[in-house]
């Protein structure tokens, strides 16, 4: 057979399959290793649609091992996204199977402190600075032999993601990031607030102190509720909703991980020698070169920076949007329409 007819015969057969594969998966687009010439057409779906995922999966990575939930086929074009606090994985509980369908491999895992994620070793010292939560993300893509993903995240899960894309672009495709630029720095939280942006901050001031923590230990679950009200007024979120979530807060770290988190910010706890070049570099705000959609909602009831603040730190593709309908701070749960389309949306940058 000449190398001409094998060719269109090679051809014709990888079309056929392609063909099958998608009519089978209900597939609108391939996110997979082919490029799109326009974004994936996903379905409707409305916020608090699905309640659970499949069983979840752990996986050593680094210092912890980690549970995370999968969604999408095992060779889909990589995403991950990230949860924030006092939340978990079931943020993402809408937006992982929109992805899914358009054929991406959606991996949702909990962070350090959360739900079935737990240290390998006692002797670990359970720290909650910045550079540490990417370090876990790059320790499990690792793990999972992931090269390279799709970002997202919102609250601790955006800081986490801005991290990556800032100091391990070559691992990151593209990001969406919610209220934008959140890189800290403890120098630059030396600084004041405003009465009003203080007041905002109030539960970093009470976790400051012993009191704050033995009461965030003894009342996390009320606590955590509150906070949930605060950040989303306008959300009208059930008991079997928050409590779903809530049982991530069980973990054994979560308290020390918590309080560890907003104590190093003030500089009232030290990190770990480890992680002090990627501070030090953290420090200095870096550019995010690789494309990025930041969102915002229009009732986000939780500190948060307005976009002018942070246009100027993305130099690669850049857009912003707002979403607009009383969303809260928990964009993804509350909006997972419109954070799934800009994860396909920024795929296509």
């Amino acid at each position: 057979m000449s190398d001409k007819i094998n060719h269109q015969r090679r051809r014709f057969l990888g079309i056929a399959a392609m063909t099958i594969a998608t009519t089978q998966l209900g597939l609108f687009a391939s996110a997979n290793a082919q490029s799109q010439t326009k974004p994936a057409v996903l379905p409707m779906m409305k916020p608090g649609t699905n309640k659970s995922f499949g069983p979840l999966k752990q996986v050593d990575a680094g210092v912890l091992n980690v549970g995370y939930a999968e969604a999408g086929p095992a060779n889909g074009r990589p995403i991950i996204l990230l949860h924030g606090w006092p939340y978990d994985i079931h943020s993402y509980v809408d937006v992982a199977p929109l992805l899914a369908s358009a054929g991406y491999r959606v991996i949702i895992p909990y962070l350090r402190g959360y739900g079935t994620t737990r240290f390998l070793s006692n002797e670990t010292v359970r720290n909650g600075q910045q550079s540490a939560l990417a370090v876990d993300i790059i320790a499990l893509m690792d793990a999972l032999k992931i090269e390279q993903a799709i970002l997202a995240g919102y609250d601790w899960g955006a800081r986490t993601a801005n991290i990556i894309a800032a100091l391990w672009s070559d691992r990151c495709k593209a990001l969406v990031s919610v209220s934008g630029y959140l890189i800290g720095s403890r120098e630059a939280n030396k600084m004041p607030l405003p009465p009003q942006a203080e007041l905002e901050w109030w539960y970093q001031f009470y976790f400051a102190t012993e009191r704050g923590k033995l009461g965030y230990e003894k009342y996390r679950h009320d606590f955590n509720k509150l906070i949930w009200r605060l950040a989303s007024p306008k959300w009208n979120f059930d008991d079997a909703t928050f409590d779903r979530s809530a049982t991530a807060f069980d973990n054994p770290d979560h308290v020390s991980i918590v309080v560890h988190n907003y104590r190093w910010r003030l500089g009232l706890a030290e990190g770990e020698s480890k992680y002090d070049e990627f501070e030090k570099r953290l420090a200095t705000f870096p550019m995010i070169t690789v494309p990025t959609i930041t969102l915002e909602s229009d009732a986000n009831g939780a500190p948060h920076p307005d976009p002018s603040s942070y246009t100027q730190k993305f130099s690669g593709k850049y857009l912003h949007r707002t979403i607009k309908g009383g969303i809260g701070h928990n964009l993804p749960q509350e909006a997972p329409q419109e954070f799934a389309k800009a994860v396909v949306e920024v795929d296509g940058y």
